[in-house]
C-alpha cells in the first residue's frame, strides 16, 4: 500500500495529513472551513484515495494560511507516498462538466512543479470562502506534489460549480496519474530513469 503521514506545524497551523494512494475514497476531513472541506471530501472521494486531513489555524484572520497548509501538506504527503514513481502511468487529463461549469485538468507527476490556471471566479466569494483561494490551494499543491498542473475552464457562471468541478477533474486526473500499469512494471517511467 502507497501511504504516508506528513504534519506541519507553523505559529499559524497545525496540519496532519494521511493518504492511502490505493485507496477507495475514504475521506475525514476537517478543517474548520466548511466549504474546503466539502471540495477536500470531492478530492478524495473521486480521486479514491483515502484521506484523512485535519487542521487548526488562525481562522479568525481568514482562511488564507490553513488552505495553502494543507495544500503543501497535501503535496508533500502526495510525493512520499508515490516514492521514486516506479510503475505509474504518471500522467493524467479530465474534462469534466458540472452543470454550467466546464474544467479541464491535466497533469504531470514530474517532480517539476508549475501551476498554468485560467479560472476567473464571478464571485469573491462562495459562501464564505475567498474564491482567490482555490488558486492558493492549487499552487501549494502543485509546487509541494511536484505536479505540472493545468487548469482550464472552459465555461461557467456559478462559482461554487467552478470549484467544485477544478477539485473533481484534478481528482480524476490524479486518479489515472497514480494508477500502475503491469506492463510498465517496476520501471520509472522516464527515459531518464529518474522522476
Amino acid at each position: 500500500m502507497r501511504q504516508a503521514r506528513m504534519t506541519r506545524k507553523t505559529t499559524e497551523t497545525q496540519v496532519s495529513v494521511e493518504i492511502c494512494l490505493d485507496g477507495t475514497g475514504k475521506c475525514k476531513v476537517e478543517t474548520g472551513v466548511g466549504f474546503f472541506n466539502h471540495m477536500l471530501e470531492q478530492l478524495g472521494r473521486h480521486s479514491l484515495i483515502d484521506l484523512n486531513i485535519q487542521a487548526n489555524g488562525d481562522l479568525h484572520i481568514d482562511d488564507h494560511h490553513c488552505v495553502e497548509d494543507v495544500g503543501i501538506t497535501l503535496g508533500d504527503a502526495l510525493c512520499e507516498a508515490l516514492g521514486d514513481k516506479r510503475g505509474i502511468c504518471r500522467y493524467g487529463s479530465c474534462s469534466l462538466p458540472m452543470d454550467d461549469a466546464w474544467v479541464d485538468v491535466a497533469l504531470d507527476l514530474s517532480g517539476r512543479p508549475f501551476l498554468n490556471w485560467n479560472i476567473d471566479f464571478p464571485s469573491e466569494k462562495i459562501g464564505n470562502f475567498d474564491s482567490d483561494l482555490m488558486r492558493e490551494f492549487f499552487q501549494a499543491l502543485a509546487v509541494h506534489g511536484g505536479i505540472s498542473l493545468h487548469v482550464q475552464a472552459r465555461s461557467g457562471f456559478n462559482s461554487h460549480h467552478l470549484a467544485e468541478a477544478s477539485f473533481k477533474s484534478l481528482a480524476r486526473a490524479l486518479r489515472i496519474a497514480i494508477t500502475t500499469d503491469s506492463r510498465v512494471g517496476e520501471k520509472i517511467p522516464s527515459t531518464k530513469e529518474s522522476l
